[in-house]
């Protein structure tokens, strides 16, 4: 029985130093803030370009209150706030 007891111990151990490797080793995410020349942010998770279009990212953690910038919640994926229309417009599905 203590051999048993040893042998359920090792493996309960071996099974969460290998959770424990596989959690140390997933890459973290990725989360930026995005802002406008006339200084609309928003979130995104990913860094892009788009042609005739002044955004600059910075850090998830960025005080974006600081600099007396808006925030605008709800807005996703490739696009950017048009300060002039005071809407969003999505990149992906405009071109």
């Amino acid at each position: 029985m203590t051999s048993l007891n040893t042998l359920l111990r090792r493996g309960a151990l071996a099974a969460l130093l290998g959770v424990g490797a596989v959690v140390a080793t997933a890459p973290a995410a990725s989360a930026y803030v995005v802002c406008n020349r006339h200084g609309d942010c928003w979130h995104s998770d990913h860094r892009y370009v788009i042609p005739h279009v002044a955004i600059r990212f910075y850090s998830d953690n960025w005080n974006w209150r600081r600099h007396h910038y808006r925030w605008h919640d709800g807005v996703s994926g490739r696009g950017y706030w048009d300060r002039d229309r005071d809407a969003w417009h999505d990149y992906d599905h405009d071109h």
